[in-house]
């Protein structure tokens, strides 16, 4: 297998808010394609920034849980934003149904963090060559299919949303209202409303809750974090 390439000069993306992780994912990558051009983004917002300035890139491997964003709606907003790009997920979450509902974008690969390096060197030369990846353990059952399938048709009514449609979206299920949308955006609050009133007929809901209720089915990760802590046994302190 070749170290030193011409394949190995690709462009490649990555979206990660920790610095540690993201420092280690570089270095892994630059040893492995030390032609390869990397950008790196901590944020949704700053991903899109940097593919509309640097222009197109081969792969995009982009954490699931990031700020600024709900659940897989940023997902979906970089992969509007870079179609043709092989986008990846790369996360510490395992769970079957979350794997089958980012699988139903349209994505190039699910990658754990907990994979070992040479598998994830492997992995990524695999998806740039054209494969999709997924370990096989992740495949999920039939139900977890039913799960993507629903979520796939959500995809099908936010592909009617232009991409500050999206934007908009994505600060409106974040809870913030009209007037702080139109500073983050620099734009005025009567545009603000336009896209608002836009945005739920599109999604053919009546009111901004029912838009942030619809979407919740995206922020797959909530269960994860409240998973229920297991009863202790009397007269051991909990573990920090």
């Amino acid at each position: 297998m070749p170290t030193t390439s011409e394949a190995d000069a690709v462009r490649l993306l990555v979206v990660e808010d920790h610095p540690l992780f993201r420092d280690a994912l570089v270095g892994v990558i630059a040893r492995a394609f030390p032609n390869a051009e990397i950008f790196q983004a901590t944020s949704i917002d700053s991903a899109l920034d940097i593919l509309a300035a640097k222009g197109p890139v081969d792969m995009i491997l982009l954490d699931l849980s990031l700020p600024g964003t709900t659940g897989l709606l940023g997902t979906f907003r970089v992969r509007v934003a870079a179609p043709k790009s092989a986008l990846v997920i790369v996360s510490a979450y395992e769970g079957a149904r979350i794997v089958r509902c980012a699988m139903s974008l349209g994505i190039s690969g699910y990658i754990p963090k907990s994979t070992p390096k040479a598998e994830l060197v492997q992995s990524i030369r695999s998806i740039l060559e054209g494969e999709v990846y997924v370990p096989k353990r992740l495949h999920g059952t039939a139900a977890t299919r039913r799960a993507g399938a629903e979520i796939q048709d959500l995809f099908r009514e936010l592909s009617r949303l232009t991409s500050q449609q999206l934007r908009v979206l994505d600060m409106i299920c974040r809870g913030l209202q009209n007037k702080h949308i139109a500073y983050e955006l620099d734009i005025s609050v009567t545009t603000v409303k336009v896209h608002v009133t836009e945005i739920l007929r599109k999604l053919g809901v009546r009111s901004r809750t029912n838009a942030i209720v619809k979407l919740s089915r995206l922020d797959l990760t909530r269960s994860e974090h409240r998973a229920p802590v297991p009863p202790r046994r009397s007269g051991t302190a909990p573990q920090s």
